[in-house]
């Protein structure tokens, strides 16, 4: 009789070993380059100070100073929202869980008021600064830095990182990431590979679900989720990402609905997430305005001929795409989502499928996202295992020194790159899912070359 489901014995050993591998990595530790991290240091020190000289000129930042008489702190949230929404009277675009105007940087750029952006800037570049080159240079022993991986304080079962967050180096913003990727090197005569998870979690999600439809999209390469929902989105019946405003559109879709929708978010964020994508405006639309599309007409032309007139109607027109998207696209997978929340106010837990219990307070989200994001990661952590013994059983050269939730980072000895290579497809295409036959997709890992004695940057 084959097994499917893991018991609580199976999730102690899978991190009993993970943690015995990943102390092996964190022992290895990655190269950081101190000099160039000291040096872009400066160099971001001098452009916050710029920054900070022309914030100092605008309307925005002349109130905040009479208002906290001199105790300006650009950093506050707390100060930022005060100024905005109480003492400017702003109406917010969005709003906190409490029903305060929001100050993440989504919700600042859609109010697109002078002075915004640049603290936006100054934010980002002291991120980056402090936070990520400064831990570098702080953490850094002899050229090395040696990043804590820990299995035991997430409550969806995933790894974190500390000392420093080696998975906290940003990856959404291109700027950010590639300053902070230049610090990192390989060991001389040796390249950075990075073994990434293709779509891990949407396809862990299906081992839950089932829901046919999305199995569809996940074994037919000629399918494309995004662009489909992009169709109906902007009600658009032909579309091609072949072609530029389309494929705005399409990344529109997909970053702006469809993850969000399937981590829990709701038709309102999405209706002003798909607008910053299309640069369409919160109030009542008219002829050339927002995305160009091929015609050389505006995407507010084409939503005028269609009916939509506002970004009022569009959200309405969102709410009838959510309920469409889990009552008819995906209802199956929206079943599970329903039946998820029911057993867990029934039980008061949930159990994944790597043998692992959840419980405690959790939102109908999180109910449905835990065992997901917790099983994806069991993926990359088994993975991390069975790569780990190869290299040891096998005397390479190449060194395993971080993980980061879907994607491997390895030192790699160049002549060992076939192997590693040839090692992770028999692991993720045979190994994995003959120990856990509740994989019911095909998983995917791609590898990226950084090239002999070059950065972690393409």
């Amino acid at each position: 009789m084959i097994k499917i489901e893991a018991t609580t014995a199976d999730a102690y050993r899978l991190f009993h070993d993970g943690i015995l591998a990943l102390a092996r990595a964190e022992r290895e530790g990655i190269r950081v380059d101190v000099e160039y991290s000291e040096q872009k240091k400066k160099h971001l020190e001098r452009k916050i100070e710029y920054h900070q000289k022309q914030l100092e000129e605008t309307k925005l930042y002349r109130q905040w100073n009479h208002v906290y008489k001199g105790k300006t702190n650009i950093h506050s949230n707390q100060q930022l929202a005060r100024i905005l929404y109480k003492n400017m009277k702003i109406e917010p675009v969005k709003t906190t869980e409490t029903g305060q105007g929001a100050t993440d940087e989504e919700a600042l750029r859609r109010l697109d008021i002078p002075g915004l952006d640049l603290i936006l800037s100054i934010r980002k570049l002291s991120k980056i600064k402090n936070t990520y080159l400064g831990a570098f240079t702080r953490e850094q022993f002899n050229g090395f830095i040696h990043p804590s991986f820990n299995l035991h304080n997430v409550r969806t079962y995933r790894s974190s990182s500390e000392g420093p967050n080696f998975q906290n180096i940003p990856k959404r913003d291109k700027e950010s990431m590639k300053i902070c990727r230049r610090a990192i090197l390989p060991r001389p005569g040796h390249m950075l590979i990075e073994a990434d998870f293709s779509a891990l979690e949407v396809n862990i999600s299906e081992c839950y679900h089932k829901d046919p439809v999305m199995m569809k999209y996940l074994l037919d390469d000629k399918s494309d989720m995004h662009l489909d929902m992009a169709k109906q989105i902007f009600i658009m019946p032909d579309m091609q990402k072949s072609i530029p405003a389309h494929a705005v559109m399409r990344q529109a879709a997909k970053n702006g609905f469809v993850f969000p929708q399937f981590y829990g978010d709701y038709y309102g964020n999405n209706a002003h997430s798909l607008c910053e994508w299309t640069k369409l405006s919160r109030g009542r639309w008219k002829g050339g305005q927002g995305l160009e599309l091929p015609d050389g007409s505006h995407i507010s032309n084409h939503f005028l001929s269609k009916g939509i007139k506002s970004f009022d109607q569009f959200t309405e027109h969102m709410k009838r795409v959510e309920d469409d998207f889990w009552n008819r696209r995906f209802k199956e997978y929206g079943r599970w989502k329903k039946k998820s929340v029911q057993d867990y106010r029934k039980r008061g837990w949930l159990k994944t499928h790597t043998g692992f219990t959840c419980s405690g307070l959790m939102r109908d989200n999180e109910i449905s996202n835990y065992p997901i994001q917790g099983s994806a990661f069991h993926c990359l952590l088994f993975t991390f295992i069975e790569l780990d013994k190869i290299a040891r059983q096998e005397n390479w050269k190449s060194k395993l020194v971080g993980q980061i939730h879907d994607s491997i980072l390895l030192d790699a000895d160049p002549a060992e790159l076939g192997r590693i290579k040839e090692a992770l497809q028999t692991i993720v295409k045979e190994i994995l899912p003959n120990a856990w036959r509740w994989i019911i997709v095909p998983l995917e890992i791609d590898v990226e070359e950084y090239g002999v004695d070059l950065p972690w940057v393409a």
